[in-house]
């Protein structure tokens, strides 16, 4: 009974494996031939379907999930589908792919993910799959493709990438295909890759220059799925087709250095610099051996295609020496060109170690330790009698130099002693925390009023004293470690501001404020320019030019209207004198004569003699009035003509 039970159960496992199980919300059709062998194929378009099925049979070749709800595809979902040839996910609401989504599809040749929401594709993931032909990501919303997915890419020959968000594409891509691999052109169908790039907003410019150069060839294996490609931009170019579009080639930069090797010594100022061609225009910067980007420069486009940088390194130190990288960058690639840099020289410091109180001129021996070497070496100096114990840090003495009407030493730093009370003891360290720290209280650095020949130096000092001394080292830039261009000023903290003198017109200037017993390398520095010799008299002379220009019009016109008033009021005389002459009538003054009885009593009016000039009268009312008749003694006229 027990042997036909176990016969029976043995039955079931074989049948269980010639039909194997099939998920509920799927249809799995195997498609036999007459040989017994086949392929089989499941389709999932159950609507309600929210996860990829797990439970798909191991034989299957072609497995289609369409129209589901289904969002991410999670990782190693298929691991088990050896077999596996043609997986479509289309059509679902996807928007998520893991990296190892694909993992163990060796044999996989089609994988259709169109119609979904992935705006990040895993491009790594194709290595997975090294039998992949065709990749469908059509109607998704992949706004981008990376350079790292190039290699994945190689052996795609159909690759649709329609109807997403895709503005540009990277410009070694067209590269794996020929012509632009080196390979012959040919008209094997067999070799034809076929691009689907249509209906996605194309920014026209030098990284699709040779997608638009394929889309002009007459022959070539690369095969448009859509010829009438347009520019969505710049806006010169915005509709405009692929075959009219004129674009250049995006050029790898390239990069140049001024040296490769450079030695300078210790506390100078350093400049490197680094011109670069490409096309777009590079971009420059500078990186240290460790990666760590340098902040301390500048660059500057004089062309189209070309850029120049400089970096600045000021007071330097050992620590300072190593290989430094000028890096450019553009849409073609990035290159570096490296430059080597050594320091030369070495610091002495001599420590006087503390004493008893001993006699007056007492020689003792003080030890000097290289900062290079790291060895003592005995000196011999004098201790003073003091009450408290010294230590003292002498600096290295440097060139001298002097400007007229100052007599103050230049180029060179006192020896700086520092006391300490209560009997302590002042270690090195403690000397070298403070030399750190006092470069750190000068701050907010200013140039003003440039001139030719000279400029203002501002600053701000907190923390020390209003009496410190200060040291205003300034020289043409990029001299900073050449003595015979250097020049020092001693000032104190408190004064905020100092002139600066004696200076060349047009150049570029490096000032430096350097606080007593200050590391080197530490000290707070500025740039300037003077102005250009005669700018402010030129200046002066254009404006007085321009002035005399508009003045010398309004003068001679207010010269000429006060000779021709001048000359109109003597013209007005002579006229006046003149009509007074020359006129033909004059008043004529009459006065009433006393009524007396008489010969002639009609003759009520008498006359005073007048000149010859006077005796014609002016009437001034008519010819009528003036000689009308007078009816009786007591009527009169009111002139008489």
């Amino acid at each position: 009974m027990m042997r036909q039970v176990l016969h029976v159960l043995v039955l079931l496992c074989c049948l269980n494996m010639v039909h194997p199980f099939c998920p509920a919300q799927c249809t799995c059709v195997f498609h036999g031939r007459t040989d017994g062998a086949g392929t089989r194929s499941v389709l999932c378009n159950d609507p309600d379907m929210s996860d990829i099925p797990v439970n798909v049979p191991v034989d299957t070749v072609k497995l289609r999930i369409e129209k589901t709800v289904i969002r991410r595809v999670p990782t190693e979902a298929f691991y088990y589908l050896v077999e596996l040839r043609y997986l479509w996910i289309t059509y679902n609401s996807i928007n998520s792919v893991d990296t190892g989504s694909f993992y163990n599809l060796k044999v996989l040749h089609e994988l259709r993910l169109d119609g979904n929401m992935i705006s990040v594709f895993p491009w790594e993931s194709l290595k997975e799959m090294p039998m992949l032909r065709t990749l469908d990501l059509h109607n998704n919303r992949l706004t981008s493709i990376p350079n790292e997915a190039i290699p994945y890419l190689v052996k795609i020959t159909y690759l649709d990438l329609s109807s997403n968000k895709l503005a540009t594409l990277p410009s070694d891509l067209m590269d794996i295909w020929p012509p632009f691999n080196g390979e012959p052109v040919t008209s094997n169908a067999s070799q034809k890759v076929v691009l689907g790039l249509q209906d996605n907003p194309w920014f026209c410019d030098c990284k699709i220059s040779k997608l638009i150069e394929i889309s002009k060839m007459a022959v070539t294996p690369v095969v448009l799925m859509d010829l009438f490609l347009t520019c969505s931009g710049p806006e010169n170019l915005a509709g405009v087709l692929f075959q009219r579009a004129e674009l250049d080639n995006c050029v790898t930069p390239s990069v140049m250095t001024s040296a490769t090797k450079i030695t300078s010594s210790l506390g100078s100022n350093v400049l490197l610099r680094c011109d670069a061609t490409g096309y777009p225009t590079p971009t420059l910067y500078w990186a240290r051996a460790d990666g760590s980007l340098v902040n301390n420069t500048v660059q500057e486009s004089p062309g189209d295609g070309i850029r120049w940088s400089i970096m600045s390194l000021h007071g330097i130190s050992h620590k300072d020496a190593g290989n430094y990288s000028c890096k450019a960058k553009n849409d073609a690639g990035t290159v570096e060109a490296t430059i080597s840099l050594s320091v030369a020289g070495s610091m002495s410091t001599t420590v006087s170690p503390p004493k008893p109180i001993t006699g007056t001129g007492v020689p003792d021996q003080d030890l000097t330790y290289d900062s290079g070497t790291a060895r003592p070496v005995l000196t011999s100096t004098i201790s003073m009698v003091v009450s408290r114990r010294q230590t003292t840090m002498v600096a290295v003495p440097a060139k001298t130099k002097t400007t007229p009407g100052n007599d103050v030493q230049k180029g060179s730093l006192k020896p700086a002693k520092i006391k300490q009370g209560n009997g302590g003891q002042k270690f090195p360290s403690d000397e070298e925390n403070k030399k750190s720290n006092a470069s750190k209280t000068i701050k907010d650095l200013e140039i003003v009023e440039e001139t030719s020949d000279s400029a203002v130096l501002l600053w701000t000092a907190q923390g020390l004293p209003k009496n410190s001394p200060l040291t205003v080292v300034y020289s043409p830039y990029g001299e900073d470690g050449e003595d015979d261009f250097k020049r020092t000023v001693e000032t104190n903290a408190g004064s905020g501001k100092i002139l600066l003198e004696e200076l060349s017109p047009g150049i570029r200037y490096s000032v430096c404020l350097v606080a007593k017993g200050s590391a080197a390398g530490k000290d707070p520095c500025i740039n300037f320019s003077t102005l250009a010799d005669g700018g402010q008299n030129q200046f002066f002379i254009i404006i007085s030019s321009i002035a005399c220009v508009l003045a010398l019009p309004l003068i001679a016109l207010l010269l000429y209207k006060i000779l021709a008033l001048y000359c109109k009021g003597s013209e007005a005389a002579q006229d006046e004198e003149e009509l007074e002459k020359e006129s033909y009538v004059k008043f004529e003054t009459i006065t009433m004569k006393q009524r007396t009885m008489n010969s002639h009593p009609t003759e009520l009016w008498a006359r005073r003699p007048t000149h010859e000039s006077e005796r014609m009268l002016l009437c001034s009312r008519s010819s009528i009035d003036s000689q009308m008749t007078y009816k009786s003694d007591s009527s009169r006229s009111e002139y008489l003509c």
